[in-house]
């Protein structure tokens, strides 16, 4: 069955409805900054003086974690933390530092059904992570459970793979990795903890294997605290038979501060 067609003029009609449609709901319901609360001009993000808070993350940085180091050691110098305990994935980068307004930001995506700030986050992700982009790697986003889903409303790791690949223009599978085994939140358990709470809790579908088998694949989510479940992820696509997996979010604890 073909899908419904609209004349230009009908269709140029419809998006004026929608914008007008929004402009009377930002009117009434102004849109305000996640972080101080202060009302913006604009649907999503945050103010001009928060932005300017937000510490961002550059070289020279870690390798292996994507975390500030104090000098350039030079190509491929890995941190202390990745030396000590290297993670299962390949490389990960964000960013920002998971603090101050950008944590503000990623507490609202998340928990206070903001999904339209994906657009205000996948920019700055598609900066910061531009290096994992140059060998047009698959994008799949952290699964959340089907019963999170559901109370939730959106997944938001899945929002911001869609985002980053309509930038990019890379190729991004919602449903290349699932979650098979319904977790307790992460939030509040230490690192051991995290770890025993999310293993085998992901898995590749059959039907989807052959999606991932010798691809390099980009783990997308909003936020790297342990590490625990981009691991959890990063292994279930290696057993499937993902060649790399690297990991993009906006913000990540350091682990040398944890």
């Amino acid at each position: 069955m073909q899908g419904l067609r609209f004349s230009p003029q009908l269709a140029s009609a419809l998006r004026t409805s929608v914008r007008i449609g929004q402009q009377l709901v930002d009117f009434v319901v102004p849109p305000t900054c996640p972080s101080c609360g202060i009302c913006l001009q604009e649907r999503a993000g945050l103010c001009a003086a928060c932005w300017g808070l937000v510490q961002f993350l550059s070289p020279p940085w870690c390798d292996r974690l994507g975390t500030p180091m104090p000098y350039d050691c030079g190509p491929g110098a890995v941190s202390p933390a990745a030396i000590a305990e290297p993670p299962d994935y390949d490389r990960a980068r964000a960013a920002a530092s998971y603090t101050g307004p950008a944590r503000d930001i990623v507490h609202q995506f998340k928990f206070s059904n903001r999904p339209a700030l994906s657009k205000v986050l996948a920019p700055m992700m598609v900066r910061g992570g531009a290096e994992l982009f140059e060998s047009d790697p698959l994008l799949v986003p952290v699964p959340l459970h089907r019963w999170r889903l559901l109370k939730r409303g959106y997944n938001q790791s899945a929002l911001l793979a869609h985002a980053i690949s309509e930038l990019t223009g890379l190729q991004h599978d919602v449903f290349a990795l699932q979650r098979i085994r319904h977790t307790s939140g992460q939030v509040g358990l230490k690192r051991a903890e995290r770890r025993k709470n999310v293993r085998k809790a992901f898995e590749v579908p059959e039907e989807k294997r052959f999606v991932v088998t010798g691809r390099h694949v980009v783990l997308v989510d909003d936020v790297l605290t342990t590490g625990a479940t981009a691991e959890s992820c990063a292994r279930a696509l290696k057993r499937a038979g993902a060649s790399a997996v690297d990991v993009l979010v906006f913000a990540r604890v350091n682990p040398e501060h944890e």
